[in-house]
């Protein structure tokens, strides 16, 4: 399965209390079952107004999918094409 990044708009995302977060979490997993083991949600990253969502899925089409069922917006989907951390800068 390949990696992407999923950006979605979801407005004051940043003042959800940890029990919406958790609910959140519940209903995406939910619908992540319902679609198969050909995707898989890793973890997100909760910003003010966006969560930024790392999945491995065997296409961008299933992630549309997911947020189609789920209800969550999927505004930007991109490839992961290589990882970048700072041991490149020592290589």
């Amino acid at each position: 399965m390949k990696r992407y990044v999923i950006e979605r708009h979801i407005p004051n995302a940043g003042q959800m209390s940890p029990r919406e977060l958790n609910l959140a979490a519940q209903h995406s997993h939910q619908v992540l079952k319902g679609l198969g083991c050909d995707i898989q949600w890793l973890h997100s990253y909760v910003t003010d107004d966006k969560l930024f969502c790392v999945y491995l899925a065997k296409s961008p089409e299933l992630i549309q999918r997911h947020a189609q069922i789920s209800g969550f917006p999927a505004d930007s989907i991109c490839e992961v094409r290589s990882v970048l951390d700072p041991s490149y800068a020592t290589a």
